[in-house]
């Protein structure tokens, strides 16, 4: 593996675990809590940093990624803990997946970052560049988790 793959993969690494220590911090209950300004709670952020990730690898690649049903519906762009069901995974399971999610990805993609697709609506055309993307926009998420907190 390429240095530069490895830092991609060990920012990913870096990135989650500071998502993960942050929300070690909250209870379940907590978790549900919407603050008055917010869209979304802690346990929707971390659905949603799950999702985006295959999502978007799904997106260059065209190839179905590992993205357990119905995610989509409680965890896409646009949604809201009022998608929630009774099935909708809980904080916990959340948590493992987000913590499994590294590993696997590097696990089923780490040979290919450098496969060239045709070029998404944001040019990117490869599963390095996503991973760029993806990592940024998990850090965004990392400040709107910081944030909700601060208003608990």
């Amino acid at each position: 593996m390429k240095k530069r793959h490895e830092v991609l993969f060990n920012l990913l690494e870096s990135c989650r675990s500071e998502v993960l220590a942050v929300s070690d911090t909250v209870t379940a209950e907590d978790a549900e809590k919407i603050p008055a300004g917010f869209h979304n709670n802690f346990r929707w952020n971390l659905g949603h940093i799950y999702l985006d990730q295959y999502l978007w690898i799904q997106a260059v690649t065209k190839e179905k990624a590992d993205i357990p049903e119905n995610f989509n519906n409680w965890f896409g762009y646009g949604t809201s803990p009022a998608n929630f069901t009774e099935e909708t995974p809980s904080y916990a399971e959340l948590k493992e997946l987000l913590k499994a999610q590294p590993a696997r990805i590097k696990e089923l993609y780490g040979d290919r970052l450098e496969e060239e697709f045709p070029p998404t609506e944001m040019g990117m055309h490869t599963i390095e560049q996503v991973l760029v993307r993806t990592i940024f926009h998990e850090g965004m998420h990392l400040q709107t988790i910081l944030d909700i907190k601060k208003c608990m």
